[in-house]
């Protein structure tokens, strides 16, 4: 029988897309990776997690495009987004991530017990 994946985890930095998911398997969080948005939604369509931690800024499709995308496709979908930083106006990027659909948001660098246990906690039955 196949193993379950949990959490697809979306990010373009490669490092930082290798130490995500090694540290949530370590942690017993079957997951899948994917480097892009666009990635994303094709491994989210095929795998259909039941959370995505996703990255913002991204080449080909940022984080803001696949959470919307995301969100219409699987309303209760939980989307976690992370991001290092940067600047829209008088807005950061994980506020408007927020305001389009994330269920928690995250800033890099970040805590992986902490991740877990957020994660866990949409994983829980009920």
């Amino acid at each position: 029988m196949a193993t379950t994946v949990n959490v697809l985890v979306i990010d373009d930095d490669p490092a930082m897309l290798h130490s995500i998911a090694a540290a949530l398997e370590a942690y017993g969080i079957a997951t899948a990776t994917a480097r892009d948005g666009a990635e994303g939604l094709a491994v989210f369509r095929q795998i259909s997690p039941a959370v995505v931690l996703t990255d913002i800024l991204m080449p080909e499709q940022d984080g803001i495009g696949a959470i919307m995308a995301m969100r219409r496709e699987r309303p209760e979908i939980k989307i976690v987004a992370m991001s290092g930083g940067g600047r829209i106006g008088n807005s950061d990027f994980l506020s408007v991530a927020r305001m389009l659909g994330a269920d928690a948001v995250i800033e890099k660098p970040f805590d992986v017990a902490e991740l877990a246990v957020t994660i866990r906690g949409y994983l829980a039955p009920g």
